[in-house]
């Protein structure tokens, strides 16, 4: 891709790379990382014309949920992962997104002119992400002055390349 100056490398993330559930941890993790990975890297490889597409699927009727096996839950967590198994169980074949339009966007989108970094996909998933990053916006002002007060009062604003 960097000797042909261009290609998109399309990343497979999910929701669960930019909100956490309870109960998935592990999944969320290893999303969250991908999330960061693929951000850096479109960064490096921009240059060459190289673009990143992070797809962050809510749910598809794919076979994902049909093979689920949950470990046994300790009486503390019971409450809090129930609901969340119990929705993660029943959703097997019900789910809002379709795959084989999901896929045509995807690809679409992979060979379009603009491509987004990101790309919530379903509308479960752009509910919650929208819904995240203003109360993550929200936060931040609310606290910025608290934030900024860590600083040296003689401090210059940092300038960085990105």
């Amino acid at each position: 891709m960097r000797g042909q100056r261009s290609g998109t490398i399309v990343q497979m993330s999910s929701q669960g790379g930019r909100v956490a559930f309870p109960g998935v941890s592990a999944y969320c993790a290893s999303k969250f990382a991908l999330e960061g990975w693929s951000e850096s890297l479109a960064a490096e490889v921009a240059p060459f014309g190289v673009r990143v597409l992070l797809v962050e699927p809510s749910r598809f009727r794919t076979a994902f949920n049909a093979g689920l096996e949950f470990s046994a839950v300790s009486d503390s967590y019971c409450d809090t992962l129930a609901p969340l198994r119990a929705d993660m169980a029943g959703a097997d074949g019900v789910q809002e997104g379709d795959p084989v339009r999901a896929a045509g966007i995807i690809v679409r989108l992979a060979h379009s002119e603009h491509v987004p970094l990101r790309l919530p996909l379903g509308s479960e998933a752009v509910q919650r992400l929208s819904g995240l990053y203003r109360r993550g916006l929200a936060e931040v002002e609310r606290w910025a002055e608290i934030a900024r007060s860590a600083d040296f009062d003689d401090a210059v604003s940092a300038v960085r390349p990105v």
